[in-house]
């Protein structure tokens, strides 16, 4: 089975499962054709979170996370890192270094035989012949209208509605199959990245392309009830989920039947304790929070102990924006992927490198300029990640795949589904459509506020704000409220799986 926001993203995986091929072939085929699809999300451009597990359970994770130029813009004392344009363009871009490295994966411990220029093929294709612009993106495109107008060739690449052609991004991706993957960071691709980078204004050189690498290393895991809840380490905020996790376990048992104001009160006081250890992540090969400090059993219990079960803690603290794109999949011998790919906010830095059809991301807009931060801007440091997809194992072996689009709301959103399937049994749609909360500020609200789907009814809201929650209520199935997927894998080997009913996607299963 494979799950994504876009139906033909879905069809690029399934295709390969069919195939024979392995969920990380799977997903490079869907992740690229959702390149292209959903461009106001993800692309070339940016970056990528992979967590992978075989059918035993043994996971590792590939942080295709792009590091900041060497030499760095002299951001005065009263500056702020723009959020559009060549300064937010600080970062170099792990997408296509992390297919590199995920398929040498496969291949190696997988068995894995396709190469890009198969996996790519649907990509290219869609790219030159062109698509119908998904729902999503025309949300976006007119979220942004006023904005982009200053974009340089956003409006000439670009459309709200009808058919979607990116030539440019076409002929990109037909080098990157003909060449490789390095040919983004040391061939003629890059030569031309870098041209278009230099041209536009920011910083990142051809040496920066050259050293942006993926990295690998083990995921963090916690324990929460009889599962072990596996999600990628710092600079991500994986670590923040599983706070999360582990705050509500140290909470005890739900009570039966916990629902409505009760089950949402819970959650959001445990997202609020899990927050205040937010500020010290950062790039580990730098000074930051230890994760074994954020998780330990202690701390948890100390933090579960400060919630009130009748009142809401004060909640002041400034919301991230950001949007990506989750896939997830399973293969015929039980191997999975769960991965999230961004050019962080929507439409990342709004401009196009060169002729290259790709749009950079803007992630150098999540540096911090405080020196005394974590996630200060330093040359060569990664910066502070909100991708954390995650994979659950029960009895050793993968039991859920799961991931949300979101930024700030993605841990919140995965509390909640995983509170829901794991601790009240539901089938991954009926989670997917329950209603959703939202912590905190938005692009689009800039009020400290309990934002909850309308559909969670009034009594709910009423209930809430007696409790001391600021709330404000946004529409059944917002975009605010992210495009989360599932994938359940049962003892018997039976899979379950949806994408959000917020996106324009859906699972798709493989006979075998």
């Amino acid at each position: 089975m494979v799950t994504t926001p876009h139906v033909l993203a879905s069809e690029a995986g399934a295709k390969v499962l069919q195939a024979g091929g392995t969920a990380i072939e799977a997903v490079v085929a869907a992740g690229a054709v959702l390149s292209v699809v959903y461009p106001h999300f993800c692309g070339l451009g940016g970056d990528a979170v992979w967590l992978v597990a075989d059918g035993d359970g043994a996971a590792t994770c590939f942080l295709g996370i792009g590091q900041a130029a060497e030499m760095l813009p002299d951001f005065g004392a009263d500056e702020a890192i723009s959020v559009r344009g060549p300064l937010s363009m600080l970062t170099g871009a792990g997408l296509v270094d992390s297919w590199r490295c995920v398929l040498e994966h496969s291949a190696a411990r997988w068995a894995g035989r396709l190469t890009l220029p198969a996996l790519l093929d649907d990509a290219i294709s869609l790219a030159a012949d062109g698509f119908d612009a998904s729902s999503s993106q025309a949300f976006w495109h007119g979220f942004r209208a006023r904005e982009a107008a200053d974009w340089p060739g956003f409006s000439q690449t670009f459309v709200a509605r009808g058919l979607q052609r990116q030539p440019a991004l076409a002929r990109s991706l037909d080098q990157i199959a003909r060449n490789g993957a390095r040919d983004a960071y040391e061939g003629e691709l890059a030569a031309s990245l870098a041209k278009g980078l230099a041209a536009a204004g920011s910083p990142l050189t051809a040496r920066d392309l050259a050293r942006t690498r993926t990295r690998e290393g083990p995921p963090l895991s916690l324990a929460y009830r009889d599962h072990r809840l596996l999600a990628p380490p710092p600079p991500t905020q994986g670590v923040t989920t599983l706070a999360i996790m582990g705050i509500l376990r140290e909470l005890g048992p739900s009570p039966a039947g916990i629902e409505g104001a009760d089950l949402y009160h819970r959650l959001v006081e445990a997202v609020k304790q899990a927050f205040l250890d937010r500020g010290g992540i950062g790039d580990p090969d730098f000074e930051t929070v230890s994760p074994a400090e954020c998780l330990d059993p202690i701390r948890l219990a100390m933090k579960a102990a400060a919630i009130d079960p009748a009142r809401a803690t004060s909640w002041p603290h400034r919301f991230q924006t950001g949007d990506t794109a989750f896939l997830g999949a399973v293969d015929a011998k039980g191997r999975c992927v769960s991965m999230l790919q961004s050019t962080y906010f929507d439409w990342g830095s709004g401009w196009l490198v060169g002729d290259t059809g790709i749009l950079w991301h803007n992630r150098g807009a999540a540096f911090s300029l405080d020196r005394g931060s974590a996630n200060a801007l330093q040359p060569g440091k990664r910066p502070f990640y909100t991708l954390n997809p995650g994979i659950a194992l029960r009895n050793g072996r993968p039991s859920l795949l799961y991931g949300t689009q979101g930024a700030d709301g993605q841990p919140q959103t995965l509390s909640l589904l995983l509170s829901l399937i794991i601790d009240r049994g539901l089938d991954p749609l009926a989670a997917l459509s329950q209603p959703r909360f939202l912590l905190g500020r938005t692009f689009s609200d800039s009020r400290d506020t309990l934002k909850i789907e309308a559909n969670a009814g009034a009594t709910v809201v009423r209930d809430l704000a007696a409790r001391g929650h600021d709330i404000s209520t946004i529409e059944s199935f917002s975009p605010l409220g992210g495009q989360a997927g599932i994938i359940h894998i049962a003892a018997d080997g039976s899979i379950a799986g949806a994408h959000d009913p917020r996106s324009d996607g859906c699972a798709i299963g493989v006979g075998s």
